[in-house]
């Protein structure tokens, strides 16, 4: 823990310094022009007038995200202190400015990079912002599951002894369905060769306040992790942290920060990172206790419904699987002879029950602090019911989740290249010239710079018929892709 002094928790310094605003009598001849909703009457009628009261512009009574000096840095040292970091930087734009920022800020056009290639779109387009080189560590797969792993040792010591001047490991801990790398030793070996340790935190926030949680990012000794608190810890979309360990450059950092994020930050986003931070606080350790026992009770139960598998900690191998999060319901589907998003689209289409996202073999009911037992039944009887009625012979599927990539040239090089549009299914052994994926998770099946194989091609047109959601490509309707020309 890397605390001056011990703050009170259950302070919130952007709330109260909102609160006392709304008790003064302003006069608004600033923006936003709705004017505290008085100027867009169904607007207000539809948010609320608590809420457009407390949609304002910047002012020294509520400080500024850009250059934060009274209540915001107050608020982030109150964070950094309950993520045991050493600071903590508010992001309304999301988890994907956090990871943004944490490449730009260690790595320059040119510069190598390690990391498993089944990273976020956001990391992606960091390199091609900054021009870095990737280099990247195969996580593994689980055949039979159909799903990525961790980052396995054996290959990122390989990985890092042939890159000596790489400036950065970057790890997903967890990645979406649960599977947890390890961290403490990832970064010692990060920091035993020069190298800064980023960690993918998107969905690790709980880590931080739960008992019997996979390690953190800060308490493994990383540099930097972006976390989203608007996914486990409660705040609104589009809210996350970024953390920062002892050994980073926090003025470079927040310049960094600067270079995309938004100078008008909104206080609707800031105030629920403050209070959502506050909750967790005071409150976290009871809330994943009890988020731990419904995500226990759903797996047993619906293994028990059969051909269903809800996997959990039984899959850690020391390795590629060195944890597991305990809140993760990650439901392999191969077995009942559907693809998870079609029972993802089953759920939401005949019993009103929308989870998070399914892909080839899988999908994941997210469970928090907002769910109740009673959703679960609801969610098991609607499996159950599911089994019943549609249930088809296992076979001819594709499951894999991961395939890896032929990296032809960066990422920079390639989005910015001479281009072409070419069917998908014609693109076989042409160079991608822009990214594609399926949309949740947002993990690239497609990055610029990478070789279309035929596996790819099949893949695509798969997750197509089955329904996916696909995006990156210029074409909205992703029949076409576009390709390096001459390439």
């Amino acid at each position: 823990m890397f605390i001056k002094t011990m703050r009170n928790q259950a302070d919130a310094p952007i709330m109260q310094a909102l609160e006392k605003l709304q008790g003064m009598r302003v006069v608004p001849f600033d923006v936003p022009g709705h004017k505290r909703g008085r100027g867009n009457a169904e607007l207000t009628d539809f948010l609320g007038r608590k809420c457009m009261a407390i949609d304002v512009n910047s002012m020294k009574p509520l400080d500024n995200l850009c250059h934060p000096v009274s209540v915001i840095r107050d608020a982030e040292e109150l964070a950094a202190e309950a993520f045991g970091a050493a600071h903590a930087f508010f992001m309304v734009g999301g988890t994907t400015s956090a990871v943004e920022a944490m490449i730009l800020s260690v790595c320059k056009r040119g510069d190598k990079i390690i990391l498993p290639r089944n990273v976020h779109r956001s990391a992606i387009n960091a390199l091609i912002l900054c021009g870095a080189v990737p280099v990247y560590v195969d996580p593994g797969t689980d055949e039979h599951l159909g799903i990525s792993l961790g980052m396995r040792l054996p290959a990122l010591r390989e990985a890092v002894e042939g890159n000596p001047g790489a400036k950065a490991i970057f790890v997903n801990n967890p990645t979406y369905y649960g599977v947890c790398s390890n961290l403490k030793e990832i970064v010692q070996i990060a920091h035993a060769h020069g190298m800064k340790a980023l960690v993918d935190e998107a969905h690790g926030a709980h880590f931080y306040f739960g008992a019997g949680m996979p390690l953190s990012a800060m308490a493994a000794g990383a540099d930097l992790a972006a976390v989203s608190m608007h996914k486990s810890g409660g705040s609104l979309t589009q809210s996350s942290f970024l953390l920062a360990g002892p050994g980073v450059n926090l003025g470079y950092l927040r310049q960094v920060i600067n270079l995309t994020q938004t100078t008008s930050a909104s206080y609707l986003l800031l105030s629920s990172l403050d209070i959502s931070r506050k909750k967790m606080a005071l409150d976290g350790l009871e809330i994943f206790k009890k988020v731990t026992a419904m995500a226990e009770y759903a797996r047993a139960e619906i293994n028990r419904v059969g051909d269903y598998y809800a996997f959990g900690r039984e899959i850690i191998d020391g390795d590629s699987v060195f944890d597991f999060d305990p809140t993760k319901l990650s439901v392999n589907t191969v077995n009942l002879g559907l693809a998870g998003v079609e029972v993802y689209d089953l759920l939401r289409d005949e019993y009103d029950i929308q989870i998070e996202f399914g892909d080839m073999s899988n999908f994941l009911a997210y469970i928090s602090v907002g769910d109740t037992p009673q959703n679960i039944e609801r969610l098991v009887g609607a499996l159950s019911e599911i089994r019943r009625l549609y249930r088809k012979a296992k076979g001819g599927k594709l499951h894999y989740e991961y395939i890896s990539p032929e990296v032809v040239m960066t990422p920079q090089d390639a989005f910015y290249a001479e281009r072409r549009a070419v069917p998908i299914e014609k693109s076989a052994g042409l160079v991608s010239g822009e990214s594609l994926m399926c949309y949740p998770p947002g993990i690239p099946i497609l990055s610029p710079g990478e070789r279309i194989s035929a596996q790819i091609v099949e893949y695509i047109l798969y997750a197509k018929e089955k329904g996916s959601f696909l995006t990156g490509t210029e074409d909205l309707d992703v029949k076409n892709i576009n390709v390096l020309a001459g390439r």
